[in-house]
């Protein structure tokens, strides 16, 4: 078959691409949410966290954009599939390479044929030759390859926003979690100074002999008791303290601290539908490139059972006197075209299409239940939002009843109309109350930063270019 033929004959197959193309499965979402809630569509598209109003909060979450080692690896590891995706594509293109060669032999006297008699035995060779070959992808594999390791770039983007999405919430939630035991911590040591003050104040009435032992013996149990929740709390600010220098990518240190918790003030929660889901949550666009990359794969596969065809030419010269080596009596050339393709395999392509189809079925299965994950996250962050709120909002009120009851109790002891036990009694609960009051505030907090991160939206693509970008992005297309 004449070369121009065989070239012919490819162009004539152009766009033969084997496989099926991809198609976005079916997926059926709820047309609300299961709860209804006040909304402001425009704050996803913002950086949220600047609604907490807190300047400190705001630094921690650039410096964590900025330095966090997660974001870098993914950054990384989105320049890791832009160089498999060139090196896949290259296969489109003709290879050319060049070669040379220099060499000493000795030939054979009583070889076949005889080296004549008085002829030296020793004898140079010198080779030199451009080559290119080209195999033509008539069948598309490396087209639905290409296809793959496209789609495996984008897939990769994906988990890098959403590192950035989970580096952004971690700092935001760790950030209140420490506020809040801040808090947590200032109510632990004013309750076990004013139970101090009490029992030193009953210590001397004891020795005045106006009270019994007994009633020492209780406030200086309340005042251990409030004392040793110190030490808890400490440890808890350092462990969060510890956490929140990791993800700024710095060894464990003190953190910053801004506006206490009672001034932080909580963001609006977006606006959105559950549709929407499948185009802002990273996890899913990455799910769905995963898909496009397993369809693709199918694809590559089926074209195994296709012939390939290829060319090869080659110019050079070959010499054996290094003088000669440029003339044009050294010159050699060679054009050759062959074709291969399988006819026995014996289960072998089967058994790799079998497999690629095997994986573009996980592939839209796992899509499908990251979606449900996804519907079933927001669900649970915006239901969690309201009702932590309402928690919240009960819990300080039980805070006021139990101060102003802790209040009236001691103007009863102090007129001598009750004992201190009743004291004693308010104070214990109101202790534990004011506790439970600032966490239920940082955990009503913490789910509207869950709203924030279960929805996705355009903050993560704000939060992205803030942070570290992949070297080779500008050798990438759109989506």
């Amino acid at each position: 078959m004449r070369i121009s033929t065989l070239v012919l004959f490819a162009a004539l197959l152009a766009g033969c691409t084997v496989g099926p193309d991809y198609e976005r499965p079916a997926v059926e979402t709820p047309a609300d949410w299961r709860i209804s809630y006040t909304s402001a569509a425009e704050v996803a598209n913002t950086r949220w966290w600047e609604q907490f109003g807190d300047p400190v909060l705001n630094e921690l979450v650039e410096t964590a954009l900025r330095e966090n080692l997660d974001v870098r690896i993914a950054a990384a590891r989105v320049d890791q599939f832009i160089g498999a995706l060139t090196a896949t594509q290259s296969q489109l293109y003709p290879q050319i390479g060049y070669g040379a060669d220099a060499g000493r032999a000795r030939a054979s006297r009583v070889g076949q044929p005889p080296l004549p008699s008085g002829a030296d035995p020793y004898f140079s060779l010198y080779e030199g030759a451009l080559a290119a070959s080209w195999q033509l992808d008539l069948f598309g594999r490396v087209a639905r390859l290409s296809e793959a390791a496209q789609a495996q770039v984008y897939a990769s983007q994906q988990a890098q926003r959403g590192v950035v999405l989970t580096v952004v919430t971690a700092v935001a939630t760790s950030y209140i979690t420490l506020r809040a035991l801040d808090r947590q911590l200032e109510i632990a040591q004013a309750t076990a100074a004013n139970f101090g003050a009490t029992a030193r104040l009953f210590d001397l009435r004891f020795r005045a002999g106006v009270v019994a032992k007994t009633e020492v013996m209780q406030i200086t149990s309340q005042e251990q008791q409030a004392l040793a929740a110190i030490p808890a709390f400490e440890q808890a600010i350092a462990s969060v303290e510890n956490l929140i220098s990791t993800l700024l990518g710095t060894p464990p240190g003190p953190i910053p601290r801004g506006k206490t918790i009672d001034q932080l003030i909580a963001p609006l929660i977006p606006a959105d539908l559950p549709s929407a889901l499948l185009e802002r949550r990273p996890d899913i666009l990455q799910a769905e490139q995963n898909l496009v990359a397993a369809n693709a794969n199918v694809g590559a596969a089926r074209a195994l059972y296709y012939p390939t065809f290829s060319i090869t030419g080659v110019l050079g010269s070959v010499s054996t006197a290094l003088d000669d080596f440029l003339s044009g009596q050294a010159a050699a050339r060679l054009i050759a075209a062959d074709v291969t393709g399988p006819i026995f395999t014996f289960g072998g392509i089967e058994g790799v299409v079998s497999s690629t189809e095997a994986q573009e079925r996980q592939a839209q299965v796992f899509y499908q239940q990251t979606i449900l994950n996804a519907l079933r996250e927001t669900n649970d962050a915006l239901t969690g939002s309201q009702k932590k709120m309402d928690q919240a909002q009960l819990q300080r009120k039980r805070v006021e009843a139990l101060r102003e009851f802790a209040r009236l109790s001691r103007l009863r002891f102090d007129k001598g109309v009750s004992g201190y036990l009743e004291v004693l009694v308010a104070e214990n609960e109101l202790f534990a109350a004011e506790l439970a009051a600032v966490s239920l505030q940082a955990d009503r907090y913490t789910q509207l930063i869950n709203v924030y991160q279960s929805m996705g939206g355009g903050w993560v693509d704000i939060a992205t270019s803030m942070a570290p970008a992949p070297q080779d992005l500008d050798k990438l297309g759109t989506p």
